[in-house]
């Protein structure tokens, strides 16, 4: 994940954790070595951090440095991986209960995303995106209850939710990227704003290139440029290798940049 310096984002690539004790609080904790890349280099960072944040399945996306956990149809935000949150004081903030929307399903996550650095931000609105039709979005600041969205288009049931700071808008790409969808919190409803994409041109690459990134799996990712509001969409193909255990391996990136008209090179 990445995490916020004054205005400066740097990726933060976690090394995992050493088990080093344990908290009545937390359990077994682990010491956590995060590798930061500004300009000047390499800058290693040690936390103490719950060991179940880096082994169990409950973990389900970061944001601006949160962790989103979900335990029992409760989702809860901690900043344990935020390289400058308290090793002492971990904050937790737990949202309210999941309502699970008719013919939906909550307890498979595609991703989550947040509008602002921080959940206690009295504006900052929080969204999770769950592998089907439920979109669903709250203020931790201000209210007890989910705005949940019910997503008719199966072409968004695998997308994966950006906060768009220069539309102030929450936007997915759709399968294949052929549109993206946009919705604002009390504005959209069921119903997004939908803006149509045109690709201009594509990499050049021999026929047997092509024809090996149709065997991979291939999913879309929507990124915006804080300091510059450009918008890119990244196409990232990922294969099996049996050599690796039946791990997904890394085929190709694609990186797209996407004008105000839906143009896209």
């Amino acid at each position: 994940f990445s995490t916020t310096f004054s205005q400066t984002t740097f990726p933060c690539f976690i090394a995992g954790a050493q088990h080093c004790g344990s908290t009545l609080r937390d359990g077994d904790i682990g010491n956590l070595k995060i590798f930061k890349n500004p300009s000047d280099g390499f800058i290693v960072t040690e936390k103490k951090v719950p060991m179940k944040l880096v082994e169990e399945m409950k973990t389900i996306g970061s944001s601006n440095g949160w962790v989103a956990t979900l335990n029992d149809g409760v989702v809860c935000l901690q900043d344990d991986l935020n390289p400058n949150a308290s090793d002492i004081d971990p904050k937790r903030i737990s949202l309210p209960p999941l309502v699970t929307l008719p013919h939906c399903q909550t307890q498979i996550v595609t991703n989550v995303a947040m509008s602002s650095s921080s959940p206690e931000d009295d504006d900052c609105v929080v969204a999770i995106k769950f592998l089907g039709s439920q979109l669903s979005l709250c203020r931790p600041a201000r209210s007890s209850e989910w705005t949940n969205i019910k997503i008719t288009d199966p072409s968004f049931f695998s997308s994966r939710v950006m906060y768009s700071k220069r539309d102030e808008m929450f936007s997915m790409p759709a399968s294949r990227a052929t549109h993206i969808g946009s919705w604002n919190l009390g504005e959209h409803g069921d119903t997004p704003k939908i803006q149509k994409l045109r690709f201009q041109e594509f990499p050049e690459l021999v026929q047997s290139e092509w024809e090996l990134l149709d065997l991979c799996s291939k999913s879309e990712h929507l990124v915006e440029s804080r300091p510059t509001g450009e918008t890119f969409l990244v196409k990232w193909y990922t294969k099996r290798c049996i050599r690796w255990k039946g791990r997904m391996l890394t085929q190709r990136f694609m990186v797209f940049k996407i004008d105000e008209d839906g143009n896209v090179v």
